[in-house]
């Protein structure tokens, strides 16, 4: 599967709507979670995401500045609609480089629900808080110094 890395003024109409509703689909349909996906954070993002045959967004994620004077990115908006074919793992190697080769970070953050920590581990996250509640769903905060597998 291709994948796309635009920042949010080059995305098309088109491309913004369909991460917007795979977002929503996953979020509030899929996991039940009322919570404010716009958060600003999208304009100042990298948008990461691969189009399945129907023209979907099948899998898309952001990557942004959580702390620049620290060299510390964050990835965030994690989902994926097509489940056991490795395209999530593609999805995450690709946030990781543009994180890395874009940002230059040091590290890179996210905020992992606890259920996919083994997701995140296997590209070299480690957990690095007490499970926390957000949003009604338990995550861990989650570090990876760059350059690590």
């Amino acid at each position: 599967m291709k994948f796309y890395v635009k920042r949010f003024e080059d995305l098309t109409v088109s491309e913004l709507y369909e991460i917007l509703k795979t977002r929503f689909e996953i979020f509030v349909i899929e996991q039940e979670c009322l919570y404010p996906d716009l958060d600003d954070r999208d304009q100042d993002a990298y948008h990461v995401f691969c189009m399945n045959e129907q023209g979907r967004v099948a899998a898309c994620l952001r990557v942004f500045w959580k702390d620049r004077e620290a060299g510390v990115a964050q990835i965030g908006r994690v989902v994926t609609l097509e489940h056991g074919k490795g395209v999530g793992g593609q999805l995450l190697r690709c946030g990781i480089e543009v994180a890395e080769e874009r940002f230059h970070a040091a590290k890179i953050y996210l905020e992992a629900q606890q259920y996919a920590i083994g997701y995140y581990a296997r590209e070299g996250f480690q957990v690095v808080s007490d499970v926390f509640m957000e949003d009604g769903i338990l995550h861990v905060k989650m570090i990876r110094e760059s350059g690590e597998t």
